[in-house]
């Protein structure tokens, strides 16, 4: 009976699992959708002291030679989005769209994302309208890289600074979290 009892307590946290995975995937809405929000996070390095948004599709059909990938990721320091292209390969199970290291991200906030899939002739196929909501303040970085050059020589900026902080540092100014 204790057997039967741990099987079923297994299948429920299974099927829990499986409905939280599927409920954190974005589609775009449409039933003939070429891709869906495999997932999505903003990538912390301490080492290098950068925030990125990362975004990964899956394709959910075959994807045609000379398709792309269009994002703009909401600019976390105020300002015009940032807009990234990427091809798409038709023969990786995934593809992972990066933006360049951004500044001023606040914990529990979402930043809007949308995506664009696009023809190899530009045409519109797909849209996808999402966002990402970091778990953490981007000031827990340090103020520059902690590591320098091809064999991650210790930065000189940063002796006798374990914390990576630097006092009188210029920040950046940052919008006040909403």
């Amino acid at each position: 009976m204790a057997r039967l009892r741990i099987s079923r307590s297994a299948g429920a946290l299974l099927l829990l699992g499986l409905f939280a995975v599927s409920a954190c995937r974005d589609t775009g809405g449409a039933e003939d959708a070429f891709f869906e929000v495999g997932g999505k996070l903003f990538v912390f390095n301490y080492r290098v002291a950068t925030a990125r948004y990362l975004v990964n599709l899956n394709p959910l059909r075959p994807i045609e030679a000379g398709q792309t990938a269009v994002a703009r990721f909401e600019d976390p320091a105020g300002g015009d989005d940032i807009e990234v292209r990427q091809a798409i390969w038709p023969k990786l199970s995934k593809t992972t769209i990066e933006s360049p290291p951004v500044r001023c991200v606040v914990k529990d906030r979402p930043y809007k994302v949308s995506i664009r899939i696009e023809g190899p002739e530009g045409k519109l196929l797909q849209s996808i309208e999402t966002t990402i909501t970091s778990s953490e303040n981007q000031d827990l970085l340090p103020d520059r890289p902690l590591v320098v050059g091809p064999f991650y020589t210790s930065n000189p900026d940063l002796a006798g600074r374990p914390d990576g902080k630097l006092p009188g540092e210029d920040q950046a100014t940052c919008p006040a979290a909403t």
